[in-house]
């Protein structure tokens, strides 16, 4: 930052909140929609300074307590406030080892953002913006520096899954001196970050510039291998010589309508559908040949940011009309407020109080329509939103050539089966203690595997908390050579 745009002088509380949150510039709706560069465009310096400005720097900060891999939030928005940007975006690394990529995806607003004090009068300071800001800028700026590893202790600890719990939890462990390798099923790494993030919402370069960070810090990363058959987790101690593991494979099993029609061609999971489209390029054909079914009305079924993420990418794809179909109203919409206010500006039909009850096809199998009834909404149940409840005689049918299902995952067996030692629970999710600890020694399991369906900043506090677990259990054990 230049010392013409740096501040004079320290502004007083009264001054601070005077201040009004800045907007960050996006690109229009319906430009953006015909094609998958970012939507969002990041703040200048000048709108940086002035944002980070309003933070009152309390005492004893309660955003921090929101953030789950407890970033220093005052320390971080000081520095950009007095100008040092690289500053700033070392001292988020120190605890984030993705803020290019949590600046951008995580849910701010109901994390470190909902417990900023300003929001009793007025805005939240946009943390997320200024950690995407700090860190866009250090990387433009050559201020990105990978912190230097402590003394090589001689242990070898395999992190299986490349997604944000796997990657956070290597960069830990490699910090600490550990010899860490880095199992990815894909051809690419990243997990969910490259296949189930769409590159609107965040550039695949993003996610390669990290694992670039990572790799810096001595990881090493191994794709093509699916631990379940490439190797068993017994050969990766026995055989490779692993002195713990980290799980962190995701819950990637799609979870479908169980509804008359799925079968029909012209169906798919919302994580085929986006595997398909961000991690085999078929939004860049005929660059990249990956078969996928466009489709002229598209349906997407969910209310969640896979959903969003789903009906916006089929827009992208040339949809003449994509439909979000969710059984409840905007207001229990689990899709970042964001994401939402995105999808409306890019013309995303809404069906709201609305459920499938049935996917219609054609004589030759391909589907025509979906068969849905309205709802309205009761009293809240077990999720703390409103039930939905059927209204009789409502049935209609919405034309569409393409239904995609976006109603979350659930775990894959592969792994879990092929280490019955490994212990799971009813819906076949790892059983871990409360240091992350699985039922055989020296495993250790986070993120979706151990949770189901959460966010990607939750995961990466899986992957930090592990890797304090893994440091200690390695420190009990004597080491080898």
């Amino acid at each position: 930052m230049t010392p013409e745009n740096a501040p004079e002088r320290r502004l007083s509380a009264k001054e601070r909140l005077a201040i009004p949150r800045q907007h960050m510039p996006e690109r229009p709706g319906p430009e953006r929609a015909g094609d998958f560069e970012e939507v969002n465009l990041g703040l200048t310096e000048q709108l940086a300074l002035r944002e980070a400005q309003r933070c009152l720097q309390c005492k004893n900060p309660p955003c921090v307590e929101g953030c789950p891999v407890g970033i220093d939030i005052g320390g971080f928005l000081r520095l950009i406030a007095g100008g040092d940007i690289i500053g700033a975006a070392r001292l988020v690394r120190r605890d984030n080892n993705l803020p290019a990529v949590t600046g951008r995806v995580c849910p701010q607003e109901t994390q470190c953002e909902a417990l900023c004090v300003r929001c009793q009068s007025d805005a939240p300071v946009a943390i997320g913006w200024l950690e995407r800001f700090a860190a866009d800028y250090a990387a433009a700026h050559g201020g990105e520096q990978a912190e230097t590893p402590a003394a090589r202790t001689g242990h070898k600890v395999a992190c299986v899954g490349s997604g944000p719990a796997g990657i956070t939890c290597a960069g830990e462990l490699a910090k600490l001196g550990h010899e860490v390798t880095l199992f990815e099923a894909f051809h690419k790494a990243g997990g969910v970050l490259v296949y189930g993030i769409p590159e609107f919402r965040l550039p695949n370069a993003i996610v390669e510039r990290e694992l670039e960070n990572l790799q810096a810090l001595g990881v090493k990363v191994e794709c093509n291998v699916v631990i379940g058959r490439t190797l068993t987790m017994g050969q990766l101690f026995e055989e490779e010589g692993f002195a713990a593991v980290f799980i962190a494979i995701g819950a990637g099993l799609p979870v479908f309508l169980r509804a008359p029609g799925e079968n029909l061609k012209g169906v798919y999971s919302a994580n085929e559908y986006l595997t398909r489209t961000n991690l085999m390029g078929a939004f860049q054909f005929p660059r990249y040949d990956t078969p996928i079914i466009a489709g002229r009305r598209v349906c997407v079924v969910g209310g969640g940011n896979v959903a969003m993420d789903a009906v916006r990418t089929s827009k992208r794809l040339g949809a003449e009309a994509s439909i979000l179909v969710y059984r409840r109203s905007r207001a229990e919409m689990p899709a970042r407020a964001e994401e939402v206010k995105h999808a409306e500006e890019e013309d995303i039909g809404f069906e709201l109080l609305t459920a499938p009850v049935a996917i219609l096809g054609d004589e030759h199998g391909w589907v025509r329509g979906l068969q849905c009834l309205r709802m309205t909404l009761g009293e809240a149940d077990a999720s703390g939103r409103r039930r939905p409840i059927p209204v009789a005689g409502s049935e209609f049918v919405i034309d569409c050539d393409l239904v995609i299902v976006a109603l979350g995952t659930s775990a894959n067996p592969l792994l879990t089966q092929t280490t019955p030692q490994l212990k799971v629970n009813k819906y076949g999710y790892i059983e871990v203690d409360e240091h992350l600890r699985t039922s055989i020694a020296g495993v250790f399991a986070g993120g979706d595997i151990v949770r189901g369906s959460a966010t990607v900043i939750l995961a990466m506090g899986d992957g930090k908390k592990a890797a304090q677990g893994i440091d200690a259990y390695l420190k009990s054990r004597p080491q080898k050579g």
